[in-house]
């Protein structure tokens, strides 16, 4: 860590996609447009899949945890971009930033491991496909969707966790409309060399 002496960094400054205000207000309406689509389309895949008796596969039900991880994944981050699109002061707080990192960082990780779980199901569809049933029983998919939320959460955690020692110095202005932890690494006045290192780990 540098040895001057620096000013404590409270927040940061998220500076958007542009700092047109015309812009802004073209922006602002074109992703609230996509938000409520994207809300829409999420809770109606789940709604048709919960309602329907045929649709209640493996296959369906992995999809249906998708549709919820990408209805939280949006609303972890599209609500403050809509936010700092209209107003004129775009901070976020140390602590506000760390907690959307985290949520970001689990919900990404949870897609990853469901999607594997997909994969695994499919697999066990084609190779043993009279076995399938008996191999994809419902106990066996909540259980996948259990240890992705449980290591999904865990990763993430361990990464905010290691991040939360981060000192921040004079550098306060991030070029993102959302926090993510890499975009931290490059704010930051104390050696990220763990931070790297644990995040390359979480990757692989």
């Amino acid at each position: 860590m540098d040895s001057g002496n620096h000013s404590t960094i409270t927040e940061f400054i998220l500076l958007g996609l542009s700092a047109d205000p015309h812009i802004q207000a073209l922006l602002f309406v074109l992703f609230l447009e996509i938000y409520l689509l994207t809300i829409m389309g999420n809770l109606m895949m789940m709604m048709v899949i919960m309602t329907d008796s045929h649709l209640h596969t493996p296959m369906y039900f992995f999809l249906s945890h998708l549709s919820f991880l990408d209805l939280c994944l949006t609303s972890v981050t599209v609500p403050q971009m809509l936010e700092n699109l209209l107003s004129q002061k775009k901070s976020v707080s140390i602590d506000g930033c760390l907690t959307q990192a985290f949520f970001v960082f689990s919900i990404v990780g949870i897609e990853a491991f469901v999607l594997s779980a997909m994969a695994y199901d499919r697999y066990t569809a084609i190779c043993y496909p009279l076995l399938y049933d008996q191999m994809m029983s419902k106990q066996l998919c909540w259980g996948l969707v259990w240890v992705s939320w449980g290591l999904g959460f865990l990763d993430a955690l361990i990464n905010t966790l290691v991040a939360c020692n981060l000192d921040f110095c004079e550098a306060h202005v991030m070029p993102h409309f959302s926090c993510e932890l890499p975009s931290l690494f490059s704010l930051s006045c104390s050696d990220i060399s763990i931070n790297f290192t644990v995040l390359v780990c979480s990757a692989i």
